[in-house]
């Protein structure tokens, strides 16, 4: 049923409602799921692998009763029915959740008799039901099994599922005994731990359930041109880099001394981050060492873009596209009279006035506001008594640049307009002769208003 290397395996997931900020005395639920399949009556080292399982486990469990923020459940598998024939449905939770029954769960162990399979997907699947709905807690799995999948589930897969819709993080594991190709299988479950001897197993054991039960320090420092961590007050996103899915959502704060303010970040997974600057950074592959204040570096120098009108606003609301220099794709549409952060570099700008104004290479450098002025503008009343076809064109010396239409079926119309030479050629609807067209130059002055008569 299974190889002849022994397998003790220890997978831990974290499963949580919601991505939140916790300190070191977070509430902690730990899931045994322990592996009480035939197999491990099979020898090794000092004794069978049920005995040692057992005994390495109550050294846990006892060690975990001065924990009060700490509460145990235990999940059984291949204990229930007799191997053969193979029922692949043996899996379930002995003792829910409770205060204080680490004795209950020790006592039980020396009941249970190794006796059939090894559903670990099933059983993996099957503890989502097992943790009771709270919030600002730690729900941890412990899985511990002699041997590989007997049921034909995928672990893996389970696993990733199970990350992906947000129900667990990344697992660890450990390993006693495992040959090359099983700790492979094994890899893409979560990280890997191996353990040789008995005593190897219980330091191992030692590192990942302080991981498991406390997060460790972190800092992410938003780096200025000059390489100093001054820059702050931006959202930014920690990810799970594997699936995808969103572990933290901050706003980057600087502490009363200055510096990054400390995060606590679960150790065991490897993040992708995001810093919400315009446009954003990410720098992806971050791993959290246990023990140290782990610091987390990306460059995001910031200068300020600032657009506006020298004198009144005749328009009320403008707008102003933002793109990177040479791109056309669109990276921000800032309000005029409103100061934006950037990255440092070079911007193309597209100020939605009448007619658009366009502002090539405009430089944003560290710590500084970059001022962009456009005129005031002018209003003009065009005067034409009945409904007709109208255009306007900004003269550039013998060429003439589309503007806008005249509203065709307006009687007259108000436009406000950048200061500037402008023709505009109007026909009535009725008129049906092109010779019919009328045309007139008009200019506009900054904060003045014009009145073109197309009725004469």
């Amino acid at each position: 049923m299974k190889n002849n290397f022994f397998i003790l395996t220890f997978l831990i997931l974290i499963l949580i409602g919601k991505s939140e900020l916790y300190s070191q005395k977070q509430n902690v639920r730990i899931l045994f799921v322990f592996d009480a399949s035939q197999s491990m009556l099979g020898r090794w080292q000092s004794a069978t692998k049920m005995q040692i399982a057992v005994r390495l486990l109550n050294e846990l469990v006892d060690s975990l009763k001065k924990e009060s923020h700490v509460d145990l459940a235990l999940r059984i598998f291949g204990h229930q029915k007799q191997y053969p024939p193979q029922d692949c449905d043996d899996t379930k939770l002995e003792i829910p959740f409770a205060k204080n029954n680490h004795d209950r769960i020790k006592n039980l162990l020396t009941t249970i008799q190794p006796r059939g399979t090894t559903p670990i997907a099933l059983s993996l699947e099957a503890t989502a039901n097992d943790f009771p709905r709270g919030s600002n807690t730690r729900n941890i799995i412990i899985l511990i099994t002699d041997g590989k999948e007997e049921c034909g589930g995928d672990p893996c897969a389970v696993s990733a599922a199970l990350q992906k819709n947000g129900i667990i993080l990344k697992p660890f594991i450990i390993g006693i005994g495992l040959g090359d190709e099983i700790k492979t299988s094994l890899k893409c479950v979560g990280s890997y731990y191996d353990a040789n001897t008995e005593e190897s197993f219980r330091d191992v054991l030692k590192i990942v359930i302080t991981q498991a039960l406390y997060p460790t320090t972190a800092q992410v420092n938003l780096l200025d041109a000059y390489k100093k961590p001054t820059e702050t007050n931006v959202p930014f996103t920690l990810y799970e880099s594997r699936t995808g899915r969103m572990i933290y959502h901050f706003v980057h704060t600087l502490n009363h001394a200055g510096n990054p303010d400390t995060l606590f970040l679960d150790n065991f997974i490897t993040y992708r981050l995001k810093v919400h600057t315009i446009p954003p950074v990410e720098k992806d592959d971050i791993t959290i060492t246990q023990g140290i204040h782990n610091v987390i570096a990306v460059d995001a120098p910031q200068g300020s873009l600032s657009v506006k009108i020298n004198g009144r606003n005749q328009y009320g609301t403008v707008k102003c596209i933002v793109r990177k220099a040479g791109n056309s794709n669109t990276l921000h549409v800032q309000d005029i009279g409103a100061s934006v952060k950037y990255l440092t570099g070079q911007y193309d700008l597209e100020i939605l006035t009448l007619p658009r104004i366009y502002q090539k290479n405009v430089k944003i450098s560290q710590s500084t506001i970059t001022h962009i002025e456009i005129e005031e503008a002018g209003i003009v009343n065009f005067q034409y008594g009945n409904v007709g076809f109208g255009s306007i064109f900004q003269i550039h010396k013998n060429e003439i640049e589309f503007v806008t239409n005249l509203n065709e079926n307006a009687y007259n119309q108000s436009l406000i307009l950048q200061p500037g030479q402008y023709k505009v050629v109007f026909r009535y609807r009725l008129a049906k002769e092109t010779i019919l067209t009328k045309e007139r130059n008009f200019t506009v002055r900054p904060g003045e208003s014009v009145i073109v008569n197309l009725m004469q």
